[in-house]
């Protein structure tokens, strides 16, 4: 088994991974005994871990192949409706409950994230990575685990926004927007800056998509 491969996860959370980053992308046919030497796991818990994805909706079936599943553009917007409201809650949350430390590390993250700005792809973890700590930063267990749901979701879709020339820097000024809020203690303001934050967000793909027809 390569050194290199990851021991603690489950074949759930490996396939998943490799969804997120685009190893498996949109249309993508996914075939047990590929995945298992993939992973170096038996085709168990590949199975499994399959059945799992299909029920969660990520994976569709064509006949008896099972592909990374695509969301057209009304479950697109369904999709970002729902984040819209669930993000800005959490901000507002976490305007009233994020400790100072946690109000830090969400500085820090935009102060590292401006080194991100050439490499859409690192940027775009690194934007996880930072919506991610406004949700713990609510302290709220079930609107974490809402959110979660909406994240494994986004995972279908095959381009991120912040490669859109220009998308990154908005981006970043966005996020101070929010961080400054939340810092002041400000519910109404960080809900609203993070809801500003989705909506622009959700434009420039929809602007960035109708112009690849």
């Amino acid at each position: 088994m390569s050194e290199d491969r990851p021991q603690q996860k489950d074949a759930y959370s490996l396939i998943l991974d490799a969804i997120d980053v685009g190893i498996y992308r949109p249309g993508d046919r996914l075939v047990e005994s590929e995945l298992a030497e993939r992973f170096g796991v038996s085709r168990t818990p590949i199975r499994e871990a399959l059945q799992r994805l299909e029920t969660q909706s990520l994976l569709s079936r064509d006949g008896r192949s099972l592909m990374v599943a695509s969301l057209d553009h009304n479950q697109m917007a369904e999709l970002y409706e729902v984040r819209i409201e669930l993000e800005g809650l959490a901000a507002r949350l976490a305007a009233r409950h994020a400790t100072e430390a946690e109000g830090r590390v969400l500085q820090s993250f935009i102060d590292e994230d401006r080194e991100l700005l050439g490499d859409p792809s690192a940027l775009a973890r690194a934007n996880r990575r930072f919506h991610r700590q406004i949700h713990l930063a609510s302290h709220n267990r079930f609107l974490v685990q809402q959110l979660d749901l909406v994240y494994r979701s986004m995972t279908l879709m095959a381009t991120t926004s912040l490669a859109v020339e220009g998308r990154g820097h908005i981006a970043l000024a966005e996020h101070q927007s929010i961080v400054d809020a939340i810092r002041s203690r400000d519910g109404d303001a960080a809900y609203a800056a993070l809801r500003e934050h989705i909506s622009m967000a959700f434009e420039t793909r929809l602007k960035n998509d109708a112009s690849e027809f």
